[in-house]
């Protein structure tokens, strides 16, 4: 009996031991279930619309549920499927590019510091309702809804001093005046090492969460110049990434603007589904040719759920409206536009177009459709840079199921045309190949040893290589 006592003691003992070191782990055991919410959400590279290049931050509900409905009709069945209201959807009278006069505009904000869509751009959002009737109506079209914000607290809520939800804290004690953003007076950045600053960003996630956000553009994230001296926000994406966490309903989190600094490629791969490696990328040369050289040291994160995002594509009609310039169509030639699709595909960048959808020209549409280059920015594997010989550049890439081998081929330079050249061994294959052009979509026939196009300058190309039997 006493050993029989002796041995239940020990079970029971084994037993609270084990109970015990239970309870320590499970807040981390926990947590697995909520982030796979949040890293589940873009298993491949988001594809859609974004407001921006074509209206700035001036976009009315009428011109967005029109970009919608053309997305569903000409492109969500080749895999577009994500519509984002981009920046001051606040502002019922937002000024043409002055960012610096957005503290004295006004703005529409609930008591508790909460921005609201514009009613006299978004009618649908009056009497309380938000959001929630444009993101059903997108739902409907079997598309997925997202916002664009800005990183912090709106400088109107700090200067009313409103109270932050669940708290009794007010604005005055979470803002940080210091972390203020370069390019907008619209907010301050928010302290959220106190509790009430993590408070504030679970307030506003859980608002999107009611609306039925299914993607949140944050920005002034991941490029900092301000007085406090942080040139990557970590505290804030973090706090934001946390929120999403706690609000129940999936939400692909993109940051901007770029560049992202290399350096904290393991912090924003576990806070963001998606990140700009550039600043704003727009419609020339220049701003094309430079994404080469920003995407290369990004190579190693691509990845499920974790994108590097080379931005926007500036194609069709853009600046419609909110910009100084005026409209006009996108500036690239096709042979720039070629390179652009060319890179933007091979690198597995997110593919956010920003042009006029309902308006965009047949060529245009013809790359956006391309349902071969599509599966190669969808599902390739083992991207990378081939070689950059001084304006002669090769990205190379596997498909699934390991069979073929996809190439971009670049004429950087300002002569051509001019012929490229690729050897077959430096694809890591030999004999005789053959090579399809996905852009055309046509056969090129069976080429041995090498491949060299011959491309014009500014220009490039995307092929498929199989083995010839």
């Amino acid at each position: 009996m006493i050993r029989k006592s002796r041995f239940n003691l020990i079970i029971v003992f084994v037993m609270f031991t084990a109970a015990s070191l239970f309870a320590q782990m499970a807040p981390r055991t926990a947590r697995r279930p909520e982030r796979q919410v949040s890293r589940g959400v873009a298993p491949t590279p988001p594809m859609g619309w974004n407001s921006y290049d074509a209206y700035c931050g001036d976009v009315t509900e009428q011109e967005f549920k029109a970009n919608a409905a053309f997305m569903a009709e000409h492109l969500a069945p080749y895999g577009w499927k994500d519509v984002v209201v981009d920046y001051y959807w606040y502002f019922p009278h937002p000024e043409t590019e002055d960012f610096n006069q957005q503290e004295k505009l006004e703005l529409a904000m609930d008591a508790y510091g909460r921005l609201l869509p514009a009613e006299n751009r978004f009618p649908s959002a009056a009497g309380g309702k938000g959001f929630k009737p444009v993101a059903d109506y997108v739902h409907s079209l079997g598309l997925k809804f997202g916002i664009h914000i800005m990183r912090g607290i709106p400088r109107a809520a700090v200067k009313r001093n409103l109270p932050i939800l669940g708290t009794s804290a007010h604005a005055r004690d979470i803002a940080n005046l210091k972390n203020t953003c370069a390019w907008s007076t619209a907010m301050y950045g928010v302290d959220v090492s106190k509790p009430a600053g993590q408070a504030y960003y679970d307030s506003i996630v859980k608002l999107y969460a009611q609306w039925g956000v299914d993607y949140v553009k944050a920005d002034d994230m991941t490029r900092g110049e301000n007085p406090a001296g942080e040139s990557y926000h970590a505290p804030e994406i973090e706090a934001l990434h946390k929120a999403i966490l706690k609000c129940g309903r999936p939400m692909v989190l993109s940051l901007s603007p770029g560049p992202t600094p290399p350096a904290e490629a393991p912090n924003v791969m576990q806070n963001a589904n998606l990140w700009r490696i550039s600043d704003d990328m727009w419609d020339n040369w220049k701003s094309v040719k430079r994404q080469f050289e920003l995407a290369r040291p990004w190579v190693p994160y691509i990845g499920a759920n974790h994108w590097p995002d080379a931005d926007m594509l500036p194609v069709g009609r853009i600046r419609l409206r909110g910009f100084k310039d005026g409209p006009r169509h996108s500036r690239l030639t096709a042979d720039e536009l070629r390179t652009m699709m060319s890179l933007w595909t091979i690198f597995r960048s997110p593919l956010m177009i920003g042009g006029d959808l309902p308006t965009l020209d047949a060529a245009t549409l013809a790359y956006l459709t391309n349902a071969e280059a599509i599966a190669i920015n969808q599902h390739s594997r083992h991207n990378r840079q081939l070689f950059a010989r001084g304006d002669q550049v090769a990205w190379a890439a596997d498909s699934a199921d390991g069979k073929t081998r996809y190439l971009a081929v670049f004429n950087l330079g300002d002569r051509g045309p001019l012929a490229v050249p690729v050897r077959w061994s430096e694809l890591g294959l030999r004999g005789k190949l053959g090579v399809r052009d996905v852009w055309d979509r046509r056969d090129l026939g069976t080429f041995a040893n090498e491949f060299s196009p011959q491309l014009p300058a500014h220009g490039g190309g995307l092929y498929a290589v199989t083995p010839r039997r």
